[in-house]
Order: structure tokens, then C-alpha cells, then sequence
């Protein structure tokens, strides 16, 4: 097969092993540049995985050098607006890690120069590749409890990173909560109006900063989204994945975030006179993928290049899911009920805001 993407990847920590690992499984494309701040960490990854790419401390350059036409952006959140910008500019697609970038601010440039260059730019939302959770909106989706009111999840666990994350003023929120705020999105199908938010810092954290929160979203449907998270919570952990309930007309479904999803359904005998009525256990279909999580969320990134059309995780997407993050962050601040609207113009671009990722 021809090469058709040539990719210079941004950013060579350890997690750029994941998107190298995918894209040499690909005979379409190829690895032509390796770009750190640090030279010698481009070329030790370029020696790891037998690469005969060249190495550079500068994505310009490299991009200009190399004829790449891809670009994997796995820096630093603080580096996404420079990377993405500037490849965008000089007619690169690109795909990056998580968060879209630092500031909504930078997010909405993103978009900006998206749409002007006719390049695609898609975020890694490696959560919604999950058989399971496509199991669970595939329930919400076939009306298997009826119309949604709401959704909740709680994320309770105690990771000891040490490094940055123990300084940072809102680690849970600023760090994690995009996942889960992301992964809501995709379940219901509907997108952030409000949010209320109250973060704090429970007794026993070793974090500097709110290390947990509360955050009510009501949402486009309708419906309510609670979360609930900490992340310096000793025992009884949740999943990474967290642990949710989605409340309809007709029952609920569970998912523990390690099984695979169910739903509790009004039996169709009985009547509304019932005092507690009974209810059927119904089990989650499973979901078939070729490719899961980081690997899964890449496949659909290419698949959309040879398709011709917005990536699920496209930029002028995932905007709304950091909309969920810095609204929350905002009415934490104010103590007030926010509307995402006042983050967001008409037409969809940010306005200044002040935190970051």
C-alpha cells in the first residue's frame, strides 16, 4: 500500500509509545520526523522503536523538512495551542492528546484555524473506545428505559502521583474530570447548558490544591448530569472508568465501570397502583471492536481522513466536554450557577478565560 500519511510526532515521553505502537501498524503510514524540546529524547525514542525517522526540537522545522503531512501532538498540555497552530498552518492534519489546550481561549483558536485551513484537528478521547461503554449507550439509545432524566457518576480514587499534579490548584478537576465529563457526552448524546460546582479538599489529601468536587450539570435534553469524584479517596476505589447510573422513565442502567453494563426495567405486568413495582434484569449486548481505547480512538481518527469528515472526537466537538471543565472551574470560583453559553459565542468561539489545563 502507498504511504499516504507521513506524521511527525510531537512530543516523545512515554506515552507517544502508544500512538508510535498503532501507527507502525499501519501500511499507509510512516514516521518521518520525531520532535522534543529535548534532541536526545527524540532520538532515543527513534531507537527504541527501530525508526529511521529524523530528529528535531522544532515542529516547523520538522514539518518543513520532512514533507509531513500528519502531525501526532503528545507534548504538554501548555504546548498544544504552538503544535496545533502551527501545523494546522502549514497544512498538517493533526491528532492530540488530551486536553484540546490549556485555555478555552486556545481551544476556540484551534477550531478558528481548523475551519480556515480546511485541516482536521481531533482530540484523544480514549474512553468512549471502550466496548463497554458503547454496550451502555447502546441501552440509552434502543429507549431500553425510556427517556433520560439523569445521569450520574462518581469517580473515587487515591492515586499518589507525586510529581505536578500534588501542587496543582484543581488536580481532579484540571487533570481528570475532562474524561468523565467527556464520557457523559457521549452516553447521552447531549451537551452541557449549566453547571454548579463546589470543590474542596477532604481531610487526609496530599494534595496542595481541591482534589475534590461536586459538579450538577443540566444538559440539552433535558436531563441532569451529577458528578462526583476525588481523587485522594482511600478505600473502596471506583474504576477509572467510574461508576455510573442513568435514571429513565422506565428503569435504570448500572455500570460499575469494570463489568459490562445492565438495566432494571419496569416489568410490563402490574399497574401505576403498585406501591414498588417489580422490575427485569436486562444485560448489556456485547460491543465488537478491532481496536480499543488509545488504539481505537486513533483508528477512527484515520478512518475520518480516508472518509473525508469530522472525526467523533473532532476539536469543533470536544470544545463542549472543555466547556464542561472550565465551567465547573468557573462557578467553583464565583459560587454560582453558570451558564456554558457565557464561555461560548454563538459561534462556538471562547471567550478569555483565565484557567488552565
Amino acid at each position: 500500500m502507498t504511504v499516504q500519511y507521513r506524521v511527525a510526532v510531537a512530543g516523545c515521553g512515554a506515552m507517544s509509545n502508544e500512538w508510535i505502537s498503532y501507527a507502525l501498524k499501519r501500511p499507509d503510514t510512516e514516521i518521518v520526523a520525531l520532535v522534543d524540546i529535548r534532541l536526545e529524547a527524540a532520538e532515543a525514542m527513534a531507537g527504541k522503536h527501530g525508526l529511521a525517522a529524523a530528529a528535531f526540537t522544532d515542529i516547523k522545522q520538522a514539518i518543513k523538512e520532512t514533507g509531513a503531512n500528519l502531525v501526532f501532538d503528545v507534548t504538554f498540555p501548555s504546548s498544544h495551542y504552538h503544535i496545533a497552530s502551527s501545523a494546522l498552518e502549514l497544512g498538517c492534519n493533526v491528532f492530540s492528546e488530551k486536553p484540546l489546550a490549556e485555555s478555552l481561549e486556545q481551544c476556540s483558536e484551534i477550531v478558528a484555524v481548523a475551519g480556515r485551513t480546511g485541516r482536521s484537528h481531533a482530540v484523544m478521547q480514549n474512553r468512549r473506545y471502550d466496548p463497554r461503554i458503547r454496550s451502555l449507550r447502546r441501552l440509552i439509545e434502543a429507549g431500553t428505559v425510556g427517556r433520560i432524566g439523569y445521569v450520574g457518576a462518581s469517580f473515587f480514587l487515591a492515586p499518589h502521583f507525586g510529581g505536578f499534579r500534588d501542587a496543582m490548584d484543581s488536580p481532579l478537576l484540571l487533570d481528570m474530570a475532562i474524561h468523565t465529563f467527556d464520557q457523559a457526552r457521549f452516553i447521552s448524546g447531549a451537551d452541557p447548558v449549566t453547571v454548579y460546582c463546589q470543590e474542596f479538599n477532604p481531610p487526609g489529601s496530599w494534595y496542595a490544591g481541591n482534589a475534590a468536587a461536586v459538579c450538577i450539570f443540566e444538559m440539552s435534553d433535558g436531563s441532569v448530569f451529577c458528578y462526583q469524584g476525588s481523587w485522594c479517596a482511600e478505600g473502596a476505589p471506583t474504576s477509572w472508568e467510574a461508576s455510573w447510573r442513568v435514571q429513565g422513565e422506565r428503569g435504570a442502567i448500572l455500570w460499575d465501570g469494570t463489568g459490562m453494563p445492565y438495566a432494571e426495567v419496569i416489568r410490563d405486568k402490574g399497574t401505576n397502583e403498585q406501591f414498588l413495582r417489580e422490575y427485569e434484569r436486562l444485560e448489556g449486548a456485547q460491543v465488537p471492536m478491532e481496536e480499543t481505547f488509545h488504539h481505537g480512538c486513533l483508528r477512527e481518527m484515520f478512518q475520518s481522513l480516508i472518509e473525508q469528515r469530522p472525526a467523533e472526537t473532532d476539536c469543533r466537538d470536544n470544545i463542549y466536554s472543555m466547556a464542561m471543565v472550565f465551567g465547573a472551574l468557573e462557578s467553583a470560583r464565583t459560587g454560582r450557577k453558570l451558564e456554558i453559553a457565557s464561555l461560548l459565542n454563538p459561534s462556538g468561539q471562547a471567550l478569555q478565560q483565565e484557567a488552565g489545563i
